[in-house]
């Protein structure tokens, strides 16, 4: 009777753990992140600039020189204070504050006068130092107050990781950047769409200068956008702007814009290698677009805005007929991923966000956040997108309200931090966005659920084990008092068989029992 109780009880916790498991993949089915990239260079970033998500990063929070694609920043800061046609003359400082070998490829000199317009062609295709700071005298009065707009403006971005000493970037004491900063500088560069087509163009004619009576011409030196041979390795028809820099602490650096099919995507390289930097560039925007897609919020979400009953949202009570979600934000997927494996979280009304906002939702995957999108009164959406068709722009466009790459972090929690920041993951590895207080569910709570349904069942069925050999044994002692009433009726010689049959059968079980 022990020997079948065991039995049963093996069996049914085999049950117990195939069923758990079966549970466990179910709740782990979401496609992991793709991480594989092949990049060669310390440091690389690329970002959705739709979504904000950020597909991959290596050492993306580590801070290293930016050398010229600092210049992002700085015609970022220009268009924003500037118009194009203003006259910008070059003084005896803008053109001597630069290292000796900084090179001057258009002979730019003290009295010069270009408008803004070619001057940001010069600062973006040929990356003149001179011309960045003319530039930067033009708007700020000063070198040294135009770098304190620019750590303003990298404050405003949420750039939390770099710091800039001239707008040229060029050496300084305290100029750095991470690879994820820079991608949310060149998220808000290239949604600007003065500086987009200003740094797509192959080359520029400028007027006459001191050295140049005829003009000159400003070519774009980034080779992935330039170069239109299917057969050359450096042929990316997605690559359509970008800026290098290079210094001997930096080593290469690159950013690249690219379109395909509808989406846009910034790739960052950040102390790269000759050749290689385009190489890894090129590598990480094709690694974006093959492996991803964006959906739109607005056309997958129904939860708060369809239904029969109120919702509570931050306090207030609303039906949902009466919200909408804005539109146009999206959120960024594996391919092989649904909207419905992103993972929601209503969060309160972030600073900056427009009247009619009730609150914003926030999505992420695995713990990666990966687009937001406001929730809003239909008449605050009506009033924004009518402010919107007046010539303004929704607020805070491209990350709803938030810095999406806010909390990345090494998705192995391991690494080196650098120049004072965060620690950062082994070479290769993506970063995830580690916020688990803003999930609404997800794997944790699968857990959870299938830990207490594996407790439930085990005392179940010990429980019902129990119950089962009890009866049987109260079963096998009837039958024992049945069969000896029947013995004793019919005499003592059968009874000494049945117990001299009875101790034989003890003593084979006993024997089966033996190891």
């Amino acid at each position: 009777m022990k020997a079948t109780f065991r039995r049963n009880l093996r069996r049914l916790f085999c049950g117990i753990l195939i069923f758990c498991q079966l549970g466990a993949v179910t709740a782990y089915a979401k496609p992991d992140w793709p991480a594989d990239t092949g990049i060669l260079a310390e440091a690389g970033v690329v970002m959705d600039i739709d979504s904000g998500a950020v597909l991959f990063s290596q050492n993306g929070h580590v801070a290293y020189p930016p050398a010229s694609i600092t210049k992002l920043l700085t015609a970022l800061i220009v268009l924003e204070h500037a118009g194009l046609e203003e006259t910008v003359t070059y003084s005896e400082t803008a053109v001597n504050s630069v290292e000796a070998d900084s090179g001057n490829k258009l002979s730019l000199t003290a009295g010069d006068t270009l408008t803004v317009e070619e001057c940001l062609y010069v600062l973006l295709l040929v990356s003149s130092n001179q011309t960045a700071n003319a530039l930067a005298e033009h708007v700020a009065g000063s070198i040294s107050g135009f770098v304190d707009m620019m750590n303003e403006k990298l404050a405003e971005l949420g750039c939390t990781e770099s710091h800039f000493d001239n707008p040229s970037g060029l050496n300084g004491d305290t100029q750095y950047v991470s690879a994820l900063d820079m991608a949310r500088i060149a998220q808000a560069a290239y949604q600007n769409e003065t500086l987009l087509a200003i740094n797509s163009a192959d080359s520029y004619q400028i007027g006459p200068t001191i050295n140049n009576p005829d003009g000159a011409s400003a070519v774009n030196e980034h080779r992935l956008v330039i170069t239109e041979d299917p057969a050359n390795e450096y042929y990316c028809p997605a690559a359509k702007a970008g800026k290098t820099g290079y210094l001997l602490a930096a080593g290469n650096t690159l950013v690249t814009y690219g379109e395909q099919d509808g989406r846009r995507l910034v790739s960052v390289i950040l102390k790269g290698s000759p050749r290689q930097y385009f190489l890894d560039g090129k590598n990480l925007l094709e690694f974006g677009f093959g492996n991803f897609q964006n959906m739109e919020i607005s056309g997958n979400e129904t939860r708060y805005v369809t239904g029969q009953e109120p919702v509570d949202i931050n306090g207030a009570s609303y039906q949902p007929e009466q919200l909408a979600i804005e539109p146009g934000k999206v959120i960024t997927l594996p391919n092989t991923a649904a909207f419905s494996d992103a993972e929601l979280s209503l969060e309160p009304v972030p600073d900056g966000a427009p009247e009619g906002c009730v609150g914003l939702l926030s999505y992420s995957y695995n713990d990666r956040k990966i687009g937001s999108a406001y929730l809003m009164t239909k008449e605050g959406l009506a009033a924004l997108e009518a402010s919107a068709g007046e010539g303004g722009v929704l607020e805070n466009e491209g990350n709803a309200g938030e810095n999406p790459a806010d909390g990345e972090a090494d998705a192995n929690g391991a690494g080196e931090s650098g120049a004072g920041e965060p620690a950062e993951p082994v070479n290769g590895a993506a970063d995830s966005v580690l916020d688990p207080e803003e999930k609404t569910g997800g794997p944790g709570a699968a857990v959870l659920f299938f830990v207490i349904l594996l407790a439930a069942l085990a005392g179940f069925g010990i429980f019902w084990l129990y119950r089962r050999q009890r009866e049987e044994a109260e079963a096998i002692s009837r039958r024992l008092r049945e069969r000896r009433q029947r013995i004793s009726a019919e005499g003592s010689e059968t009874e000494a068989e049945f117990n001299r049959l009875l101790e034989e059968k003890r003593n084979r079980d006993n024997k089966k029992r033996r190891p």
